[in-house]
């Protein structure tokens, strides 16, 4: 496939500094160093025409597979594509994706959504993927959603949970001692977080900054008790492996977070439908598997993502 000739525009590298300075917080879960020109940070020149696709990650090694597989995929079907991973969060990284210096993050719908409309009605991945078509800035546009979710999620330790008959975050309210829940700082000022729970559920807590996006620091506080909850991502392959309870939310505070590509101008229909394959393969399983394996293995991933392109004969 020969991609669609692109317009010209500089990509900004401002982010570059933020990156650097935000990935020192990050603890390795078999990603390589996105900014120190290992495999992950590569270029190729491919087949495409134009300006190279800028892909972008969150500080969050799921987040890093996802946009590998469909550098990988691009780079297969001779697009040029530019890495920039391990960005942070979306404080830092929907600026240079509406600026226009990357061209496609792997986002998660219902978060997304709520991060430009708090006051969101939708519930469904359905509503969320029509009400981003609304919400999102000019320029950027919600590509069709992957099956995989990986959505934040309140988790106790077993013991806890039969210590207090937990199921699920309603039965909080039954939790007669203070409850502190670990997650990186900016979980206090999401709606799902301390204010949401207290509104829909009737349960205070506090937040303990731990600063790896429910990753293995935030595991650990909650296994060794130092807290009595953790925001973990329900695709991480601990919740299994520590035999963590995740609550179950009745009432919706976290809306469904389907794995969704949100693409600039410069990704073209071609390249859109490669992602698309891409997603059309990427199921929940799929994803913890791939994120065991990082997490287990400790493998990078770009070859995770070469691996897994390959077993699904999308290159």
């Amino acid at each position: 496939m020969t991609p669609s000739p692109r317009r010209s525009r500089p990509v900004r590298r401002s982010l570059l500094a933020v990156a650097a300075l935000s990935a020192l917080a990050l603890t390795g879960c078999g990603s390589s160093d996105p900014l120190g020109g290992g495999e992950s940070s590569a270029t190729t020149d491919g087949g495409g025409s134009g300006e190279a696709i800028v892909i972008g990650s969150q500080q969050y090694y799921s987040n890093e597979i996802i946009a590998e597989l469909y550098a990988q995929a691009l780079e297969a079907e001779g697009y040029t594509v530019e890495r920039e991973y391990q960005i942070g969060q979306r404080e830092v990284y929907l600026p240079e994706l509406e600026s226009g210096a990357i061209d496609l993050l792997p986002e998660y719908g219902g978060n997304l959504l709520q991060y430009y409309d708090a006051e969101a009605t939708a519930t469904t991945a359905e509503e969320i993927q029509e009400a981003l078509g609304e919400v999102l800035p000019e320029g950027l546009r919600a590509l069709p959603h992957a099956e995989a979710t990986d959505q934040d999620s309140y988790n106790v330790t077993r013991e806890f949970a039969e210590e207090h008959s937990l199921s699920s975050l309603a039965d909080l309210q039954n939790v007669d001692q203070e409850l502190q829940v670990a997650a990186n700082s900016e979980f206090e000022t999401r709606p799902y977080g301390p204010e949401g729970l207290s509104e829909v559920y009737g349960v205070d807590v506090t937040v303990v900054p731990v600063e790896d996006s429910g990753g293995p620091l935030t595991v650990k506080a909650l296994v060794d008790g130092d807290v009595q909850l953790a925001d973990i991502y329900s695709a991480d392959p601990s919740i299994e492996t520590e035999d963590l309870v995740t609550l179950e939310d009745p009432e919706n505070l976290i809306l469904p977070q389907h794995v969704t590509p949100i693409a600039s101008e410069d990704v073209d229909e071609e390249a859109a439908a490669v992602i698309d394959e891409v997603n059309a393969q990427l199921t929940a399983d799929e994803l913890i598997g791939l994120n065991r394996q990082s997490v287990q293995d400790q493998a990078s991933s770009a070859d995770l993502a070469s691996a897994w392109l390959t077993e699904q004969g999308l290159v």
